[in-house]
């Protein structure tokens, strides 16, 4: 193997569950549920006298020096077999030595192991008064690094480690010490961080599993484990006895440490923190202070998810408090943005940011701290991008598309959520790069170096305190930012719903009142104004109340045909063969009849024939000329072009003058525009002829766009000249 082909994947996918090896102060049987001995550690007959041999039936006379022992075992293979797996504690005496004999199912298997108690723990009485005590301390804690600091005392008082840390894991699974009772002359180590690899996903699992792991001497020789023919190896995972991997004993010694305990600290089945016990030289803690601390650790996991659930709580009652005096104000408010400007305050305080941006409806709010670059890119990276997507995160330089970077200009976090999808509404939170300092404890880079075995990934040789200055990150979104951000998301949406659905019912409202209420009355106007033009001296009159009811039956038809696109019946277009270079011709002969002093030229290419809707696209094109009458400059003349390209029709109206805003533009043929072509000539149009006109050109699978040339505004038009 090449030192290039060793990665922290090997790491991660070490067997550490089947190391083949204990610990050298028990020893370990393991039986299947026939009684027959399996596995069995180098030397156990020594300790516990005459076994059966691997493969062999346990009989009465075995062990012989510890008939309990032998008792215990059957007893247990007994309720294994019975469907009991669970884990049970004995003392036995071998030989004049007392030990813990700890006896478990699993995987169809009874493992026995006998734990030699030292001399000086042969009384333990003393330590249900101290166990009691520290759950004393423990429960009278109100905060989350009270009861970590309190625990860290009181595991120290009961095991008499050296060094006794709270270790807590943070989101990236990274871990950091956060308290810690300690040996005076030893230096501390609260604050320091260890990368998410020093703990692999299997080591994690163990964990879990296995709440509490002791080491009692880094330095002793692991003792094999033996197997009866055609085993599989012992997993171990449950094991009290279970040997150490080596990198992770030569991790220990590299920190100095002889002797090391763990117990986890597991809310809801995830790894959340852990008790980490360290000693200088060898340590052995008896089993019945081992299992005091896991119930000690069990306590404290309870106390801390109470903290947790009762933290979360009150935040979500103030953050429903906040979401509800918001949609209360914008329920009420006849500007939704008006209102959800006025409550900047409030989505701040709920979801902490250094800026903010909004959009809705065309109209955009952005705080003065962010810069206009990203406001354009993101903006049109979230309507473009992430248009089947309505929520986004992220706290990394590394982690944003590689389009929006250069524009951040100091921002590394981005949270945007959609709030109304009808007006591609955003609301768009940005957090500032936050450069920090991590005290790592040593370089959290793997070493890869050979070893007996050949190339190997090796731990870290040293864990002075080694800093590490973070950049290209902002403060993470917490899960609770996370979470107050979808139900935000979640009631702006309904209000903005409620509202687009009542302003719908509105407008249906106003346009059967348009449709139906205004076209009989605007009828008998014309007709009326025919008669009075018939008599003399009235012409001109007749000619005024004429024009005006012509206008307004368009604007009638406007409406209508806003009603049957908004209710989806479509335009009903009529396709037939059309000479498409006469109806431009009589389009503009009657608005130069109309309006002689309009100057309108023409590059009409004459006996041009297509399959279209010819009222529709007449409809089209007057729109066009109209805009172009209206919006153009006094004086100047009007352009209408058409001719014909592989297998197109091409239409082309164009009128001197400035240019349409940038942010009309991207909502020319949008509907009801809030915001209006800026000409005193045209205050009663409703902005629905650029719309009507896009649904002409796309009903017949055909093109209408704007661009600004050479000073000109020009509108092109191109359809398929024969439908399929």
């Amino acid at each position: 193997m090449s030192l290039a082909s060793v990665t922290l994947d090997n790491c991660s996918q070490e067997p550490i569950h089947i190391p083949g090896l204990i610990q050298s102060h028990g020893v370990l049987l393991a039986f299947d549920l026939d009684a027959r001995l399996m596995h069995c550690s180098m030397g156990a007959d020594a300790v516990l006298g005459t076994l059966p041999e691997l493969g062999q039936v346990l009989q009465a006379n075995h062990m012989t020096l510890a008939p309990k022992a032998n008792a215990e075992v059957s007893a247990c293979l007994r309720d294994v077999s019975a469907g009991y797996g669970l884990m049970h504690t004995h003392e036995v005496t071998i030989q004049g030595k007392l030990f813990d004999l700890v006896l478990h199912g699993y995987q169809g298997l009874v493992i026995a192991e006998f734990e030699l108690r030292l001399g000086e723990d042969q009384h333990i009485n003393i330590y249900s008064s101290k166990a009691q005590q520290a759950i004393s301390a423990i429960k009278c804690q109100t905060t989350i690094n009270g009861l970590l600091n309190a625990a860290a005392e009181e595991f120290r008082k009961l095991t008499g480690f050296d060094r006794v840390m709270a270790y807590r894991f943070r989101h990236d699974d990274s871990g950091e010490i956060v308290a810690e009772a300690k040996r005076a002359d030893l230096d501390s180590l609260v604050g320091r961080r260890y990368p998410a690899s020093d703990i692999p996903a299997q080591a994690r699992r163990l964990y879990i599993e296995n709440t509490l792991r002791l080491i009692v001497d880094v330095n002793a020789q692991a003792v094999p484990v033996l197997k009866a023919t055609d085993t599989k190896p012992l997993d171990m995972s449950r094991s009290v006895l279970r040997s150490v991997s080596p990198i992770h004993i030569e991790y220990l010694q590299n920190m100095g440490v002889g002797a090391s305990m763990s117990v986890s600290i597991v809310l809801n089945g995830k790894l959340w923190g852990m008790m980490a016990c360290h000693h200088m030289s060898a340590h052995q803690v008896p089993y019945s202070i081992r299992m005091a601390c896991d119930v000690l650790c069990h306590i404290l996991a309870s106390d801390i998810q109470q903290l947790e659930t009762r933290l979360s709580a009150e935040r979500q009652v103030a953050a429903a408090s906040q979401r509800a005096a918001l949609v209360l104000k914008m329920m009420e408010s006849d500007d939704i943005f008006s209102a959800l400007f006025s409550g900047i305050a409030a989505i701040r305080e709920l979801i902490p940011c250094d800026a903010m941006m909004m959009t809705h409806g065309g109209k955009l709010h952005v705080s003065e701290a962010t810069p206009p670059a990203l406001v354009k890119h993101l903006l049109q990276w979230l309507n473009d991008e992430l248009s089947n997507r309505d929520f986004y995160h992220a706290e990394k330089l590394d982690d944003l598309p590689a389009e929006l970077v250069p524009h951040m200009g100091g921002f590394c976090g981005l949270l945007a959520f959609n709030i109304d999808k009808v007006n591609q509404s955003w609301l768009i939170l940005l957090r500032l790069e936050q450069v920090h300092t991590i005290s790592w404890g040593g370089k959290p880079e793997k070493i890869y170096q050979p070893g007996p075995l050949g190339p190997r990934l090796t731990p870290r040789g040293s864990f002075d305190e080694w800093k590490e200055t973070v950049k290209g990150q902002a403060e993470p979104w917490s899960r609770a930012d996370l979470t107050d951000a979808r139900d935000l998301q979640h009631d702006l949406l309904k209000v903005c719903n409620t509202r687009n659905a009542e302003t719908e019912r509105m407008r249906s409202q106003l346009m059967a009142v348009l449709g139906h209420d205004l076209r009989d009355p605007l009828n008998s106007i014309s007709m009326a104004a025919q008669m009075m033009e018939m008599q003399s001296g009235t012409s001109r009159m007749s000619a005024r109340i004429k024009s005006s009811s012509g206008r307004m039956q368009r604007l009638v038809n406007q409406v209508l045909d806003m009603a049957r696109l908004q209710t989806g019946l479509g335009l009903n277009l009529g396709f037939a063969e059309t000479d498409v270079s006469a109806l431009l011709q009589d389009l503009v002969e009657e608005n130069l009849t109309a309006y002689p002093d309009v100057h309108i030229k023409t590059e009409i290419a004459s006996g041009v024939l297509a399959s279209l809707d010819s009222d529709r696209v007449a409809q089209v094109i007057a729109n066009l000329i109209s805009n172009a009458r209206h919006h153009g400059e006094p004086g100047c003349e009007v352009m209408v072009k058409l001719w014909t390209e592989h297998g197109l029709l091409r239409m082309t109206v164009h009128n001197a003058g400035g240019p349409i805003e940038a942010e009309l533009v991207e909502v020319l043929f949008n509907p009801f525009k809030r915001h209006g072509m800026s000409s005193v000539r045209n205050r009663n149009g409703l902005g629905l002829g650029l719309y009507i006109a896009h649904e002409i050109v796309k009903g017949h699978q055909g093109e209408i766009r704007y661009d600004y040339v050479d000073g000109e505004i020009v509108f092109s038009v191109a359809l398929p000249m024969w439908q399929a």
